[in-house]
C-alpha cells in the first residue's frame, strides 16, 4: 500500500468513524505529512531486517515502515536544524503517526505495529494556570464594558459578558462554547426544583450537560432578550448561540480577541487565554470542595487522572499559604 494512499485511507476513516472535527483532522494531515516528509529524505537504517525490508533509501511502501523509522523520526523532531520541537509537540505528532501504524497494522498494510513499543520523550509537567477568583471576577466586570463609551448595556458587551460568564461557569472550550446552538441552553425541571444548564459538545462528539450559574444565566438572557435579535436580523439565519455583529456565527479567533480585550480594560498581569477559564473553573471548584470525579464529568475528560493535575494545582497553593502565614512555618 502506496504511503500517500494509506495515509488518506487512514485519515477519511476517523473522520467518520471517530467524528472528529476539521481543526483535529488538520492537525493529524499535517503532522502525518512531516513524518512522511521526513521518512522520504531520510537515509536506509540499518538494523536486523525487521524494521525495513528493502534497500530503498525512499520509503514508499507502508509495509515497509519500521520501528528504527519512529525512532529516528522522534530523533529528528528533537534536533532538527530548522527548529528543534519541545517534547510536547514530539508527543504529539508521535501520537499521530503511532494512531496510523496501528490502524496500518489493523488493515494487514504491516505485519507488526512498529509504533507499539516507541515511546515519546518525557515532558516536565506545567501545572495549569489560573487566576484568583477576585481577578476572574474582575475579568468578568470587565467584559460588559465593550463599547467606546462605557455603556454597560452596549450590544456587543452583552454578547462578551455572556460567553465569558458561560466560559467560566461550565469550563467549556473555546471551540465548545462557539458551536453551542441557542436550544443547547435549557432549563430542566424535576421535583428538587429547577436547573438551568447547557449541552456542550466536546471532543470526538461526545455530549455533556453542566449546570449554569445564576449570574451565567442572567447575562445569557440578557444577550439572548436584547443582543442576540439584532445580530441575527444582519445576517442569514443560524442556530449558533453567540454572534459576530454581522450576524454569522462568532469565530474561535473573535472569541479569543473577546478575552483579550477584557483582560486589557481588566488590567491583570496574568496573560489571560481561553483555556484560562477552563483551568479557573477546575481549580476553584476543588478548592470549594468538589469531589475530582465530578470535576472530571464536568470538562469531559476521558480520565480522571487529566483531572487530578488540579489537585496539585490546590496543594500547592494549601503549601504556600501555609508557609507565608503559621508562624512556625517559616524560619
Amino acid at each position: 500500500m502506496p504511503l500517500d494512499r494509506a495515509t488518506e485511507t487512514y485519515l477519511r476513516h476517523i473522520a467518520i468513524e471517530r467524528g472528529l472535527s476539521q481543526h483535529t483532522l488538520s492537525a493529524y494531515r499535517r503532522d502525518l505529512g512531516t513524518f512522511a516528509s521526513w521518512i522520504a529524505t531520510a537515509p536506509v537504517i540499518e538494523s536486523d531486517g525487521a524494521d525495513r525490508a528493502g534497500g530503498s533509501a525512499v520509503l514508499d511502501d507502508v509495509g515497509r515502515i519500521g520501528r528504527a523509522d519512529l525512532a529516528g523520526f522522534v530523533t529528528y523532531l528533537a534536533t532538527r536544524p530548522s527548529g528543534a520541537l519541545a517534547p510536547r509537540s514530539v508527543a504529539r505528532m508521535l501520537s499521530s503517526v503511532r494512531s496510523f501504524t496501528a490502524f496500518a497494522a489493523g488493515e494487514g498494510w504491516l505485519q507488526l505495529d512498529p509504533g507499539a513499543t516507541v515511546r515519546p520523550p518525557k515532558a516536565p509537567m506545567r501545572l495549569p494556570k489560573a487566576i484568583s477568583v477576585h481577578d476572574m471576577e474582575r475579568l468578568l466586570a470587565a467584559a460588559s464594558t465593550g463599547s467606546a463609551d462605557g455603556a454597560a448595556d452596549d450590544l456587543v458587551g452583552l454578547r462578551d459578558k455572556a460567553l465569558l460568564e458561560l466560559l467560566y461557569a461550565t469550563g467549556a472550550r473555546i471551540s465548545e462554547a462557539v458551536g453551542l446552538s441557542v436550544d443547547d441552553v435549557t432549563t430542566l425541571s424535576d421535583a428538587g426544583g429547577e436547573l438551568s444548564v447547557v449541552k456542550v459538545t466536546g471532543k470526538g462528539n461526545k455530549q455533556r450537560v453542566i449546570p449554569l450559574g445564576s449570574y451565567a444565566r442572567a447575562a445569557i438572557d440578557a444577550y439572548l432578550v436584547r443582543a442576540r435579535p439584532v445580530f441575527a436580523a444582519r445576517g442569514a439565519s443560524t442556530p449558533a448561540l453567540f454572534l459576530g455583529a454581522r450576524g454569522a456565527r462568532l469565530s474561535r479567533q473573535s472569541a479569543w480577541l473577546v478575552i483579550q480585550a477584557a483582560a486589557s480594560r481588566a488590567e491583570l498581569a496574568e496573560h489571560v487565554s481561553p483555556h484560562t477559564f477552563r483551568h479557573s473553573f477546575a481549580t476553584h471548584l476543588l478548592e470549594g470542595g468538589a469531589d475530582v470525579r465530578v470535576v472530571q464529568e464536568l470538562l469531559g475528560h476521558a480520565s480522571v487522572a487529566t483531572t487530578q493535575i488540579y489537585t496539585m494545582v490546590t496543594a500547592d497553593m494549601l503549601r504556600d499559604v501555609y508557609q507565608t502565614s503559621h508562624p512556625r512555618a517559616r524560619r
